[in-house]
């Protein structure tokens, strides 16, 4: 049996790869979940129409306000002031439609409505 330790050579190696891995894999993973994002029908359609503001804050004012407030400065549900800084348009789209974080319900708008209501929560 050979009870040497690694040479140091070896580590060094071992760590340059493992860096040049994890460099390679961060912008494919990224590239591949826009992919995957864009891929879908629906929201494909959403950016691709032009968002009206001002046909979007009357939507949110009817499905949202009562949780996020009037001036969406967050009631019962966040603030979603600056929202577009936090979250992507996909994840704006998914966080409306999906319904996956209770008590949010899940809502179904036209694919305009949804690009106007992107539009007016981008402004904020």
């Amino acid at each position: 049996m050979n009870n040497q330790l690694i040479k140091p050579e070896t580590w060094s190696q071992w760590i340059t790869l493992s860096v040049l891995a994890i460099l390679i894999a961060i912008p494919v993973t990224i590239f591949g979940v826009q992919i995957v994002q864009t891929s879908d029908p629906y929201v494909k359609n959403v950016l691709s129409l032009t968002g009206n503001p001002v046909q979007g804050r009357a939507i949110f004012q009817a499905n949202c306000a009562g949780c996020h407030g009037w001036e969406a400065h967050g009631l019962v549900g966040p603030s979603l002031q600056a929202v577009s800084k936090r979250k992507s348009q996909y994840g704006l789209i998914h966080q409306v439609i999906s319904g996956e974080t209770p008590p949010m319900p899940k809502f179904q708008p036209s694919a305009q409505e949804m690009a106007d209501l992107l539009s007016y929560l981008e402004g904020l």
